[in-house]
């Protein structure tokens, strides 16, 4: 098995994990202010992944830690604004509108990198915008976004989906350009202090440390956070940007799934046909383009290099 497919089907893998604990974190906002739960586990996976990564610690350059706060700084606003859209919305439709995030990428490189997509990946990422429109835009609207019909918890997601979407840009290039290792520990270093030292800026921050909380903490501690961003900062050496993107437009449907068998919530056909649309995407830009993307840069070069590494 080649190093690319495996990176693929590890993005799959943590992109289940990410589906699913939309559920456990929608749990266990009932009992936590959304910063203290996303600093208490943020720490802990920071925890987890300096003793596990311990050698690279001292190892750790000047460019590779700039990069790894660069990238920090995204996933800590990114989590903030998804977290607190969280209590406002349902599980699955804040997953789906996160998923906004796979258009979002190759918009943001053609914008400010000048980047292209091969055909394969343009027609991946045109069905799984259709899929998200299907499932995010009720048929009760007429067919036409209506602002004004979200509330506050869609917008702020909406915002986490433009943040998550520089987030798999960067780190595309900083796994490139610097070990893998040093860029996560780095960057949820950098999100745990984010969000410890504003936690006491936050009004209302409240907490009952009740069964669902501590489950949370663990769970997505452990799994969403410390293994799936280790597992990303290692596979997006070999996966491109948007191709990456369009593997994490799965979330949404495995938010769906999961928060249909847990809390019994039904989107209906509609939500279904753009569930198959995503993962039609999904395929389609995988079949064929990556393998494109792959003969064209055999060193897996397709991951976009965003302008000189910002200085610390």
């Amino acid at each position: 098995m080649s190093r690319s497919l495996k990176a693929h089907i590890l993005l799959v893998a943590i992109t289940v994990i990410w589906g699913a604990t939309f559920v456990v974190i929608k749990d266990a906002l009932a009992d936590i202010s959304p910063l203290l739960f996303n600093a208490v586990r943020m720490s802990l996976a920071a925890v987890v992944l300096a003793i596990v990564f311990h050698r690279e610690i001292p190892r750790l350059t000047a460019k590779a830690v700039a990069y790894g706060a660069l990238i920090g700084g995204l996933l800590f606003l990114g989590n903030e604004l998804q977290t607190d859209g969280l209590k406002y919305t349902t599980a699955s439709k804040s997953a789906f509108l996160t998923g906004v995030s796979v258009v979002l990428v190759p918009v943001f490189l053609a914008l400010f990198w000048k980047r292209g997509i091969n055909r394969w990946g343009a027609a991946g990422v045109a069905m799984a915008a259709l899929g998200l429109y299907l499932i995010a835009v009720p048929a009760s609207s007429g067919g036409g976004l209506n602002l004004a019909g979200l509330n506050h918890g869609d917008l702020l997601t909406l915002g986490a989906a433009a943040v998550f979407a520089f987030h798999i840009i960067f780190v595309g290039h900083a796994a490139q350009a610097h070990r893998w290792q040093q860029i996560t520990v780095v960057q949820v270093a950098v999100t745990a202090a984010l969000m410890v030292v504003t936690v006491p800026l936050a009004p209302g921050t409240y907490v009952t440390w009740s069964a669902p909380v501590l489950w949370g903490i663990a769970i997505t501690g452990l799994f969403s956070l410390a293994l799936a961003f280790s597992v990303q900062a290692w596979a997006q050496q070999f996966t491109p940007p948007t191709n990456a993107a369009l593997i994490f437009s799965l979330e949404p449907v495995f938010a769906w799934i999961t928060s249909f068998i847990v809390l019994g919530e039904r989107l209906g056909i509609r939500a279904g046909v753009g569930a198959l649309f995503i993962l039609g995407g999904v395929l389609a830009s995988e079949e064929r383009g990556s393998k494109e993307s792959l003969a064209v840069c055999p060193d897996h070069a397709g991951v976009p290099v965003p302008p000189a590494t910002p200085q610390a």
